[in-house]
């Protein structure tokens, strides 16, 4: 039997009226109608307005720990050392995705994919902590 919102609501005032002698309510199931599911959900369609969705990409260089007295030293024209050889990581939000190579490109810092992660290499690398000084 479906029930509709209004009579849900009208069992569920009779049930606050109607105390246990032990102060205990009871519960009494509910059965609900299902989903109409729309023509547009089974098609594919849904998924053209995410694939046409920008989403900030992140490409960290690298990471470094320093002093404090290190960093009040920083200024202008200051520069912390990374070796080349090293890959950038690239994130979506704080997952990281992928590696790749700084490289330049028409006069513009460009980074070139080296490595695509799986899902599992994505959750180890999340999960390590660099060391690099």
């Amino acid at each position: 039997m479906v029930e509709t919102a209004e009579e849900v609501k009208e069992t569920q005032d009779q049930q606050e009226n109607t105390e246990q002698p032990d102060s205990k309510k009871q519960a009494q199931s509910v059965e609900f109608a299902e989903a109409a599911e729309s023509a547009a959900a089974g098609s594919g369609a849904s998924l053209d307005i995410l694939l046409d969705m920008n989403i900030p990409v992140t490409a960290a260089v690298g990471q470094t720990e320093i002093t404090v007295r290190r960093l009040l030293q920083l200024g202008p024209g200051s520069v912390l050392n990374k070796p080349i050889d090293e890959p950038a990581d690239l994130y979506l939000k704080d997952t990281k995705f992928a590696t790749g190579n700084v490289v330049v490109v028409d006069g513009q810092f460009a980074v070139r994919i080296e490595q695509i992660l799986g899902a599992g290499a994505a959750v180890a690398a999340e999960a390590a902590v660099p060391t690099e000084a």
